[in-house]
């Protein structure tokens, strides 16, 4: 199986599929409130028939090389594929303009370990180095600070505030675009390889 070893705490980066639908269904219900907060995941992703909907989109966007999505798996208790606890998304790939748009979620019991950084680092890196994109993006509510944290750690620009563009439970949110160019991501990379204890 193919599976990315995250770090010493021995989580790793592994595709996230349709046939997962109920893992990843009773991983949603463990941090629904927590995930729901700021994005709308915990809404798309309600009983089985939704993740398996959810998961199989993000399949025919993988086939169709517009998107894809990755979960984040720690070691369980018991032998086998360890608990799913979160994940990281090209939640828009467009690799003849060269952009991309990544995203991530965390349970609150995988989140502050710097878990969506690393799974970050992973796929940015994959999708400069390999694919061709130029520009990455990192689209977040202003409210999402611990998000907004990644995109620093991840070395990201903020570009600017979309004002009240995404209607959310009753309400529009204000949503910060931070961005960071191949160029500036060799440029970071270089500068990270060794581990930094900002990490969260």
């Amino acid at each position: 199986m193919f599976a990315v070893p995250l770090g010493e705490d021995g989580a790793e980066l592994r595709p996230l599929e349709p046939w997962q639908a109920e893992e990843f269904l009773h991983h949603m219900d463990r941090g629904r409130e927590f995930v729901g907060q700021h994005i709308g995941l915990a809404d798309a992703v309600a009983d089985l028939e939704s993740s398996r909907a959810y998961l199989q989109s993000y399949a025919d966007k993988t086939a169709a090389d517009t998107g894809r999505i990755y979960g984040i798996w720690t070691p369980g208790q018991h032998h086998g594929a360890g608990t799913l606890v979160g994940g990281v998304l090209f939640r828009i790939m467009d690799v003849p303009k060269g952009c991309a748009e990544v995203g991530c979620w965390l349970e609150p019991a995988a989140a502050g370990k710097g878990l969506a950084t690393r799974a970050a680092r992973v796929i940015i890196d994959w999708a400069v180095e390999q694919r061709g994109i130029h520009r990455v993006e990192w689209v977040v509510s202003t409210a999402n600070f611990p998000s907004i944290a990644v995109a620093r750690r991840l070395g990201m620009t903020k570009d600017g505030v979309l004002r009240e563009i995404s209607p959310y439970r009753g309400k529009r949110l204000d949503l910060e675009v931070w961005s960071i160019l191949a160029p500036e991501w060799r440029e970071v990379r270089q500068g990270a390889t060794a581990p930094r204890s900002s990490d969260g």
